[in-house]
């Protein structure tokens, strides 16, 4: 099945140390702020350099922390079926405003719809952009070892 993509991150980049998958993932992140703090109210950068702090802090808070929080609360995310996803979410964005001067959240429901906008629209572009298919193999890759059809 043949999908569009805007451009292509095989699986041989993010072996490779996944540095071009994590900036495609930062430039994805930054572009879901930006539309959560265009759309949502309550959410505000009162600069650009505040905006791309708040992308870069968020980048790694879900890199380094989330995937803590994750296993940590995963029982309560099974039993709410994910909803809790968005929950730790709105966390994270809260923690964000907290570290990051210049961004501000006004109140938990404002960090819920952003996280909500965030969520989506992360979805949605990383569904677009990065492949997760595993590379193909063919029979003359070199890194495949031969085959050995009557060992003696």
């Amino acid at each position: 099945m043949a999908t569009f993509r805007f451009f292509h991150l095989s699986h041989e980049s993010a072996r490779q140390g996944g540095l071009r998958n994590t900036v495609a993932r930062m430039l994805i992140t930054g572009v879901a702020v930006f539309l959560a703090v265009a759309t949502v109210p309550g959410l505000e950068a009162d600069s650009m350099t505040a905006g791309i702090a708040a992308v870069l802090v968020l980048t790694i808070l879900n890199l380094i922390l989330r995937p803590i929080l994750l296993l940590i609360t995963l029982p309560l995310i099974v039993f709410t079926l994910g909803l809790f996803l968005v929950v730790l979410n709105a966390l994270l964005l809260e923690l964000t405003a907290y570290l990051v001067k210049g961004f501000t959240v006004s109140g938990f429901w404002s960090a819920v719809g952003g996280a909500l906008v965030i969520s989506l629209v992360t979805t949605v572009l990383t569904g677009l952009i990065i492949d997760r298919r595993p590379p193909p193999t063919f029979p003359d890759d070199p890194r495949r070892p031969p085959k050995i059809i009557n060992p003696e």
